[in-house]
């Protein structure tokens, strides 16, 4: 076996070497690549791993992708697990480069340090990303990798080389915001509807009731890697006043509400690429885009957003209190939605505990429960107002029973309560939830 694996790599770089240098025939590369996939990807990432020209490196990196590109779910298991067990780091070189740092720390110890303790993994991805469209497969195949560490703790190792190495790619440095509007390429508003999770787009007119009117704004982030898949957009109301629901934001008429309005409401954020979670953008399109506005649009005075609150409902249901058992009860039953004075006399008590939810309830790691709450706290807004009920949708009901939130975003204040929840945990909260807190 070993002896065959050797043959083969000895024959994988020979027939890319003569490829890359315009000799040999198709048929050489094919023969020489005749093994099953999972046995294609590991020969070429030992082949990357060694000494080869750059040439070379570049087409063994592109056939390396190309045999991912056909593994089985069970075979991608496999390969993530050769890349925690074959790329990791080497104890003995840690061991004598920390060494050398204590006896002598100066710069050069350090970087020979610092150079131990990396994984080889993250060598191994940058040269896979050196094949013509490689960031986007990368990105997909961390994708896999998050879905197999649901099933295999033990792969989480690698994630953080992938998240090392994404968050450098992507950099905000690397990434230009654009404002999408109805004369924006086809290619990219197929995107849009696509990628649009918050609020569904049922079709065509839907789209254009988001992008034509003089009162509705969208703006995106993209990477060149990415092409005319949009990282992340944000979708803008401009409203007089604050929003308490979302029906009329999303199937109100054409209005010249954006002449005097003052305050837009960013009603639905989204994130495209599964493979990109944790790499943070939002905070970055939001900023931009509140700067843009304030440019072109002098009377707005409020930065709001109209947000779910997606684990409202799970964490009512798992409390191990009579108050909010009572509440999850009288929720899940909907005999309250058609119902105006059963809606009057639970909102004190949705209020209540939706305040304890957002604002003093914490995970095991320190932060809010709720995913909406961590991103726009973690931006350097303040949970302002809560609305009950806001979203009448299914979807809406079955997670957060219709709560929405209003998070204000407060530019001379953004900095600070970022740095607050950050350090801190604290979240800032408007005087609605201050009173509801008390209740």
């Amino acid at each position: 076996m070993v002896k065959q694996r050797l043959t083969f790599l000895t024959d994988f770089v020979e027939a890319v070497t003569r490829r890359t240098r315009g000799a040999g025939s198709e048929a050489e590369t094919l023969k020489a690549l005749a093994l099953p996939a999972l046995e294609r990807i590991n020969a070429a990432c030992s082949v990357l791993m060694g000494r080869i020209g750059d040439a070379a490196r570049v087409a063994v990196a592109e056939q390396a992708l190309t045999a991912y590109s056909q593994l089985q779910p069970d075979e991608k298991r496999y390969f993530f697990q050769s890349l925690r067990d074959d790329y990791g780091v080497d104890a003995g070189k840690i061991r004598q480069a920390y060494a050398t740092w204590h006896k002598n720390p100066d710069a050069g110890a350090v970087a020979n340090l610092f150079c131990a303790v990396e994984p080889a993994r993250q060598t191994l991805l940058r040269r896979l990303n050196l094949a013509p469209g490689a960031t986007s497969q990368l990105v997909a195949m961390r994708q896999d990798l998050l879905q197999a560490i649901r099933n295999d703790p033990t792969l989480a190792p690698i994630d953080q080389d992938f998240s090392h190495l994404l968050t450098s790619w992507f950099n905000r440095g690397f990434l230009s915001m654009r404002r999408i509007d109805w004369n924006t390429s086809a290619a990219i508003l197929e995107q849009i509807m696509r990628f649009e999770s918050v609020h569904k787009m049922q079709g065509w007119d839907d789209l254009k009731r988001r992008l034509s009117p003089d009162d509705r704004r969208l703006y995106a982030f993209f990477h060149p890697a990415t092409g005319d898949v949009p990282l992340i957009f944000v979708e803008v109301a401009l409203t007089l006043g604050m929003p308490d629901a979302i029906a009329p934001i999303l199937t109100a008429p054409e209005s010249d509400t954006h002449v005097e309005a003052d305050t837009a409401v960013f009603y639905s954020i989204n994130n495209s690429l599964a493979g990109l979670k944790g790499v943070s953008f939002g905070n970055f399109l939001i900023k931009q885009v509140v700067a843009e506005l304030s440019r072109d649009l002098p009377n707005l005075k409020s930065f709001v957003t109209l947000s779910p609150a997606p684990g409202f409902a799970r964490w009512l249901a798992y409390q191990n209190d009579d108050r909010a058992a009572a509440l999850s009860a009288a929720l899940s039953a909907n005999d309250w939605q058609d119902a105006p004075e059963r809606i009057k006399a639970l909102r004190p008590e949705v209020e209540a505990l939706a305040a304890r939810y957002i604002v003093t309830e914490r995970q095991d790691s320190g932060l809010p429960p709720d995913p909406v709450a961590r991103f726009h706290l973690g931006n350097g807004a303040s949970a302002h107002r809560l609305n009950w009920p806001a979203d009448m949708a299914p979807s809406a009901q079955k997670a957060a029973h219709g709560l929405m939130i209003n998070y204000l975003y407060e530019l001379t204040q953004i900095e600070t309560r970022h740095e607050a929840f950050v350090r801190d945990g604290h979240v800032a909260h408007g005087l609605q939830l201050a009173n509801a807190l008390a209740r």
